[in-house]
């Protein structure tokens, strides 16, 4: 079973945005297929560590806050994108679906 160390140790070559690498070649480098990658990307994201990616550039560790910064937009700009469609599949309001106050305007 591959390991997040394994990822760890891996990434620590990449550091920067220039420097990405795509899932394919870090599955192909570990050993596991690019699904389990992107849970262990995620697992290292909830340890804390700056994992950024794009499918653009792939995974990289941030070299400057200014990159952080871009894949936490990424990753915003993924999620509402997702609310918006179950929003729209359950027929209601995005802000309903968020709980927020709905005040008529």
């Amino acid at each position: 079973m591959q390991t997040n160390d394994q990822l760890v140790t891996l990434l620590s070559r990449h550091i920067g945005k220039g420097n990405g690498i795509g899932v394919k070649d870090i599955a192909r480098q570990i050993g596991a297929n690019e699904r389990h990658v992107r849970t262990m990307v995620s697992d290292l994201r909830d340890e804390g560590l700056a994992v950024c990616g794009t499918p653009r550039h792939g995974y990289y560790i941030a070299a400057t806050p200014e990159e952080l910064e871009e894949t936490c937009t990424f990753l915003r700009r993924r999620a509402m994108h997702s609310l918006g469609l179950e929003s729209r599949l359950r027929r209601i309001p995005l802000p309903d679906l968020l709980g927020q106050l709905h005040v008529p305007t």
